[in-house]
């Protein structure tokens, strides 16, 4: 299973703003896959603790049916806008995707909750250089690593 851990070994200074972007607001985005195939869109929290990242659901959430039929997700970042008249001063997006894997249950959490960890495959950040001209897409997938794209 490849965890937050890995992403931090392999790139921790990206590992970090990513983390950082995703702790600058309580609410993310989570996609899920509906019965029919189709996208759900949820919001929800999750934690960043000891390598791992994880999350939990309330029992009988659509989001909760989803993820027990097919556990493929994709989570955004809070979506902060970009300052007006400068781009770069922007922190960016970020988003992680793979797939959740049930785990014990914390005490904190509501009775018949689930809990799950997040087996990532993939991990994005997005955001607009120095010079206001350039998008800048810096990833890390499982199997291939850390990489960054610059895009006019």
């Amino acid at each position: 299973m490849t965890t937050w851990q890995r992403v931090e070994a392999d790139a921790p200074t990206f590992a970090a703003r990513v983390r950082e972007r995703f702790d600058a607001g309580t609410n993310k985005t989570m996609a899920t896959l509906r019965k029919d195939g189709g996208p759900r869109i949820s919001g929800t929290e999750l934690a960043f603790a000891d390598g791992r990242i994880t999350l939990g659901m309330m029992p009988h959430s659509q989001k909760l049916h989803d993820v027990l039929r097919d556990p493929r997700v994709a989570i955004h970042c809070p979506t902060l806008e970009p300052p007006a008249g400068d781009p770069s001063a922007w922190a960016g997006d970020a988003k992680i995707a793979g797939r959740l894997v049930p785990i014990a249950s914390q005490p904190s959490e509501p009775p018949g909750s689930s809990s799950f960890e997040v087996e990532l495959d993939e991990v994005v950040l997005t955001y607009v250089d120095d010079s206001n001209t350039h998008l800048v897409v810096e990833s890390w997938h499982a199997g291939r690593g850390w990489q960054q794209i610059v895009r006019e």
